[in-house]
């Protein structure tokens, strides 16, 4: 039996090997936002979610060193046993206080957020309703509840339209900016389809979050939904605020529940003392700090405006995708670049659909001007 599962397992990596499937970490020893060193060597840094570069902003910094000499590095315990400290609860009140929600709860990352909203809201009657491209935490998070699972085309408001009127007692999920595509839904559309058939809608806006709105509360108030109209609103810290973990956001009944019935939140250790205070700080330069978010934005424009005659997804945010089709391209690509500089990951089934491998880029507000056009000029000859 042991040799026999051994051999499953290795037959099962040596297959992923054979198809260009392959992941293996890299070691960064250096990490300066736009500039990454691997192994010794410089790159431009075009695959990361740094989007406003707080990963590295000074303030940042210094409020993570005297968050651990403050209130420690490691918070000790669940937060309903002893894990919750005075920071937990600054941060979640900041959170409320930007976003416009009751109450938050905070989580050691997205994935485990994800899976806590669908695994405790979603009851044995319900149906949840998902997006295609939805995220795999979403996914699992679907999966593992006691719900049933559909999924409706990418975007399609009239597949929603036609599953709602055949499954009365669902909830609506998607997501603010899809983390392969670098699109989103309609979310207006989309809110008043859900209230029209009075069900949930909750929004996973991990890649809005920061960058989207006016002091980047996130992608539902970008399109003129407000966070407290969702049912559930769930984003991470290691995106645009450039740190680590996430957070659940809506009313005080949703929140007690969660607090209540949530596994993932009730059987974990809380997030680290000196990570919520960076995060603090992090938020309090996001919502003041517009430059930000006004050069990330130039910088989104600027690339699609010099890449206009490559393959790019169509896509008004940081997240820009070139389609190359299979694994062995999107990877030969990928290492081309690097040999001129370039950081650029390729991202390959089963991230993305068979056929649909690609090169993410992923754009900061970082990156000078001279980035994008190296980048540009490098993809045109790759792709001519």
């Amino acid at each position: 039996m042991l040799q026999n599962k051994l051999a499953q397992l290795q037959q099962a990596v040596t297959d992923r090997e054979g198809r260009q499937l392959m992941r293996q970490p890299v070691t960064v020893e250096h990490y300066n936002g736009r500039l990454i060193t691997i192994n010794g060597q410089p790159y431009l840094n075009f695959s990361g979610n740094d989007y406003l570069g707080l990963a590295t902003a000074p303030e940042v910094l210094q409020a993570y060193a005297d968050g651990a000499l403050k209130f420690g590095a490691g918070s000790s315990g669940s937060p309903l046993v002893t894990g919750q400290h005075a920071i937990h609860r600054q941060l979640t009140e900041t959170l409320s206080d930007w976003l416009g929600v009751e109450r938050v709860l905070l989580f050691s990352s997205g994935f485990a957020a994800n899976q806590a909203m669908l695994h405790t809201l979603a009851a044995k009657d319900d149906t949840l309703l998902l997006d295609k491209l939805s995220h795999a935490s979403l996914i699992d998070g679907a999966l593992h509840s006691a719900s049933n699972m559909k999924r409706f085309a990418h975007n399609d408001m009239s597949a929603l339209a036609r599953l709602l009127q055949q499954q009365p007692q669902s909830m609506v999920v998607t997501e603010g900016v899809f983390s392969m595509d670098g699109d989103s839904p309609d979310l207006a559309a989309l809110h008043r389809l859900c209230q029209q058939h009075r069900v949930p809608l909750l929004l996973d806006d991990a890649h809005g979050l920061g960058v989207k709105g006016t002091e980047g509360q996130g992608s539902g108030p970008a399109q003129g939904v407000a966070n407290n109209e969702l049912f559930c609103l769930m984003a991470n810290f290691g995106k645009a605020l450039g740190v680590a973990g996430a957070f659940l956001g809506a009313s005080k009944t949703v929140i007690d529940y969660i607090e209540q019935f949530g596994r993932h939140y009730i059987y974990s250790t809380a997030l680290s003392p000196a990570t919520c205070a960076a995060v603090v700080k992090s938020i309090a330069l996001c919502r003041k700090q517009n430059w930000r978010r006004d050069k990330l934005h130039s910088n989104i424009q600027k690339f699609r405006k010099l890449a206009a005659d490559l393959p790019i997804m169509v896509s008004d945010t940081a997240i820009q995708g070139v389609v190359l089709g299979s694994s062995e391209q999107a990877a030969k690509a990928s290492e081309q670049l690097k040999g001129v500089g370039i950081w650029l990951t390729a991202i390959r089934p089963p991230t993305v659909p068979v056929g649909s491998a690609r090169l993410r880029i992923t754009l900061s507000s970082q990156h000078s001007d001279e980035d994008i056009a190296l980048l540009v000029q490098q993809l045109r000859r790759l792709l001519s």
